[in-house]
């Protein structure tokens, strides 16, 4: 005996005994040899459950299942869906003796075993092969005994897979059902949103305490599987396979991954190797519309149809689209010595922009805000001169030369609505707005309050100017609104005739003597009112001094 023949196994000494052809022998080895190394890894796959493979790299891995003859044939369906990288696939029958299945079947024999044995197998024929990374269903039927074998091959990375074998035809499918056409439709763009439709899944229609539709958003490409994604979004160090936050993953940990939309909605964000994923799950609605996009961005759109209870799901056709540009921003051109008046939305955060040529070595801008608080920033050249916050009237004096390009942005501070005006001028022997004094607040005089008159006293300035006083008449719980609401920017045209009080003339080229008080007689005892003081220059145009409420004595 030689030394090769001395390591074959007994029962392939004892096939070699008896035939009478060395190269008869020599084929029976090499059959042998084969059969052993194909299913010397082989494992048995479920029937009924999906079953999750991994895959290294260049090493095959293959599971079978057998189906034995009976009355009638027997159907079966095979679903291997990638999770990451393309794979390649194939199903292979092994047509078998029925007696010896049997056998096998009634003398608890291991089926591997069996398979190592040339004189089992009749013939062996490739049913089906693919290539690639989408997901893939073979259907059918067995009209004989035979052991089939599915075998798998990555050839790129280490990667997993899930695969669902299934005989019986009669029960509810695993995996929702799609729809005829399972296409996303883009039914609307903007500039930071986009608009989803499908059609319906007649699971999730007969399934709608268990069964939801969800979205998944990013910037890279589509995928094909919830698998697939899960696993392109899995962090570092993760191996299993439930890292999705569709399925609302133990991972997903950082609290700003989690927004709440004003319908109340749950989306998930994370950040993937190309910008962010965005992951919402949104009950049966089969239309969506995906906000707090950046705008000129193509976006990727994927909807999976997910069973809860399984965490079986279906994929439908991904679709993208690119949100429309930034629109320009609106540049309004200030014109010397004109007065604009402009409304800055809070909510929204939008500034406007604004933009003067000087014609002049000195520019002087004049910004009075209305009503709440504004912010102003004012560049020339890139470079950014003075940046405020403030409320009241300010005047800014810029020195450059002429043919300066100055940049204005405007914007509100508040998420209320604010009201400015606006004037720039290189003439400043004719302001628009008044010359102010240091202060615009009105001082009432506690100790000379009676029950039907108040006292009251402000700043003045060198400049003549004309000073009008109003009164009106207010309820307690009425102050913080009516003191909160005024319109800075509304002069006495805007107020009821009885409530005008007096207008008067005067100023001191003494500042500090600049100041002037007045009397108030005819009111009612125990009442709140509500005092304004408008400041009208040579313009014409009025500066309203800070509501002063004062409430007159109830008994005297």
């Amino acid at each position: 005996m030689s030394g090769s023949q001395a390591c074959l196994p007994p029962v392939l000494l004892l096939a070699m005994y008896f035939c009478h052809s060395t190269e008869v022998a020599h084929n029976i080895q090499q059959n042998f040899k084969s059969e052993l190394l194909n299913f010397y890894h082989t494992f048995i796959l479920a029937d009924g459950k999906e079953t999750t493979v991994h895959l290294l790299e260049d090493i095959p891995k293959r599971y079978y299942f057998v189906l034995e003859k009976g009355r009638t044939s027997a159907p079966f369906t095979v679903r291997v869906t990638p999770c990451d990288v393309p794979i390649e696939w194939s199903i292979r029958v092994h047509k078998t003796s029925a007696n010896y299945l049997g056998k096998a079947a009634r003398d608890d024999l291991d089926v591997q075993e069996a398979l190592k044995f040339p004189k089992t197998m009749k013939t062996v024929s490739t049913l089906f092969s693919y290539r690639g990374n989408s997901v893939e269903t073979y259907m059918g039927t067995s009209y004989y005994s035979a052991v089939y074998v599915l075998e798998f091959l990555s050839i790129e990375r280490d990667t997993q897979i899930t695969v669902y074998l299934t005989t019986d035809t009669t029960s509810e499918h695993l995996y929702p059902e799609l729809p005829t056409d399972p296409r996303i439709d883009v039914i609307g763009i903007g500039h930071t949103t986009v608009t989803l439709a499908w059609k319906q899944s007649s699971t999730a229609l007969q399934h709608k305490e268990n069964v939801q539709y969800c979205l998944l958003v990013n910037e890279r490409h589509n995928y094909k599987s919830l698998c697939a994604a899960e696993t392109a979004l899995r962090p570092s160090g993760v191996t299993s396979q439930q890292a999705l936050a569709l399925s609302l993953s133990p991972y997903v940990l950082d609290p700003q991954q989690v927004m709440i939309s004003p319908n109340g909605e749950l989306s998930l964000v994370s950040k993937a190797g190309n910008g962010e994923v965005r992951q919402i799950c949104v009950g049966t609605k089969k239309t969506y519309t995906v906000t707090n996009l950046r705008p000129s961005t193509q976006y990727y759109f994927d909807v999976f149809v997910v069973n809860f209870l399984t965490n079986a799901s279906a994929a439908y056709t991904g679709t993208f689209a690119r949100t429309l540009e930034e629109p320009e921003p609106k540049v309004t051109i200030l014109k010397d010595g004109k007065v604009i008046q402009l409304t800055l939305d809070g909510r929204k955060q939008a500034l406007h922009d604004l933009q003067y040529q000087a014609v002049q070595k000195q520019v002087q801008f004049a910004f009075q805000s209305c009503s709440g608080q504004i912010r102003v920033e004012i560049a020339r050249g890139g470079k950014v001169l003075m940046s405020e916050s403030f409320a009241g009237l300010r005047h800014f004096m810029l020195k450059g030369r002429p043919g300066d390009l100055y940049l204005v942005h405007l914007g509100s501070t508040e998420p209320s609505n604010a009201s400015v005006k606006v004037q720039v001028s290189s003439l400043f022997h004719r302001p628009f707005f008044p010359v102010l004094p240091e202060s615009l607040k009105i001082k009432s005089f506690s100790k000379l309050r009676t029950c039907n008159s108040v006292t009251i006293a402000w700043l003045g300035t060198q400049q003549m100017s004309k000073y009008c006083v109003y009164k009106k008449q207010i309820e307690e719980d009425q102050v913080w609104m009516e003191t909160r609401n005024a319109d800075r920017c509304s002069g006495p045209e805007s107020r009821q005739k009885g409530d005008k009080v007096l207008c008067k003339y005067f100023h001191d080229l003494n500042l500090r003597r600049a100041v002037t008080t007045e009397t108030i007689s005819g009111l009612e005892a125990g009442t709140v009112y509500l005092f304004d003081v408008y400041l009208i220059g040579p313009s014409g145009i009025p500066v309203r001094y800070y509501s002063k409420v004062v409430k007159t004595r109830k008994k005297c």
